[in-house]
Formats: C-alpha cells, structure tokens, sequence
C-alpha cells in the first residue's frame, strides 16, 4: 500500500500541473478569439468606409462639370488668343524683315498664278494625276514657315508640311536659292 499512497499525491500533482497548462491555454486561446473579434469589426468598418467613399466617387459633384456656355466661353477665348498670337507673328516678321533689311530675311514675294505639275521631280508621272499649285523660286533668307506664312496671307492654305510632301528631298534647313519649288494648290 506504500506504494499506492506515494502514488497517488504524484498522480493528483500531475494532475493538477496538467489543469494549469490546460488552464493558461484556454485563456490563451479565449485571448486570440477576442482579438480576432476585434480585428472583425475592424475589418468591418474599413469595408463600410470605403464603400462610402467609392459611392462619392461615383457620383459627379455639382461643379465638377462645365456647361455647354462654359465651353463656349471657352472656345471664343481660345479663338482670341491664337488671333492674338498670329498678329504677333506678323509683327514678329516683320520687325526681323526691318532688322535684316538687305542683310538675309526677305518676305517672299508670291504670285498668284496657279501652274499645273506632276509634282515629282524625276522622269515618271505622278499616279494622282498633276496637281494644281504654284512655282516659288527661292530667295535668299527665305524659310519654308515664312514661304507657308506668305502664301496663307494671299488665302493660299498651306502648311510646311504640305510643301515638304509637294517636293520630296527637299531639305527645310538647307533651302538653295533660285530652285524653284511647288506650292500645291488646297484641295
């Protein structure tokens, strides 16, 4: 019986060893529960918020749009600026063609007589047909801008790039002067 007796004081202290692990590992466990809880209603608030927000995103703000008289406003006022920056271009050239007065800018001088080409240079014809246009020779200071400028005073519509399509090769920085070069006619 000696031997139950020791025993049994062991086994109950094991027992009750084994009840305080169990114990600590249930509030262990209850304590992680409650933080999960906590980190639900978080979790829960922030998808709420921003529910919200995209629904004020969603929606158009009474002044986030311009109206049919704001553009046209607008418009008009774009139109005034570019009439403005097109007089001061003239200006512009015209001081610089008074500064180089002999010395290199002359503002070409256009006829307006149209002449019919096949508007290529070389031995075969252009499969469009001849275009209607005018001849320029090149003067000395003359630019493609200023030729361009000169004849969309006249109410020839014209840009470099037109020009520079009317005769391939043609090189806009390095113009030789007296060649002759084909100012297409608007379509």
């Amino acid at each position: 019986m000696t031997l139950a007796t020791a025993t049994v004081p062991r086994v109950r202290a094991q027992d009750a060893a084994t009840q305080a692990q169990l114990d600590k590992i249930s509030g262990e466990i209850q304590d992680v529960q409650d933080a999960l809880a906590q980190q639900d209603k978080r979790i829960t608030a922030l998808e709420q918020k921003i529910g919200d927000l995209q629904d004020k995103t969603s929606q158009p703000a009474g002044n986030d749009y311009a109206s049919s008289d704001d553009l046209k406003k607008l418009a008009e006022q774009v139109q005034e600026i570019d009439k403005k920056r097109q007089e001061d271009n003239e200006k512009i050239l015209d001081a610089i063609a008074k500064l180089g007065h002999g010395g290199g800018f002359h503002k070409p001088d256009i006829s307006q007589t149209p002449t019919t080409t096949d508007n290529n240079p070389g031995p075969t014809t252009n499969p469009g047909g001849p275009q209607q246009g005018y001849e320029y020779v090149i003067a000395p200071g003359n630019t493609l801008s200023a030729i361009a400028k000169a004849y969309r005073a006249q109410g020839v519509k014209i840009t470099v790039d037109e020009i520079l399509k009317a005769n391939p090769g043609l090189n806009p920085n390095a113009l030789i002067v007296g060649k002759k070069i084909f100012i297409p006619a608007p379509q």
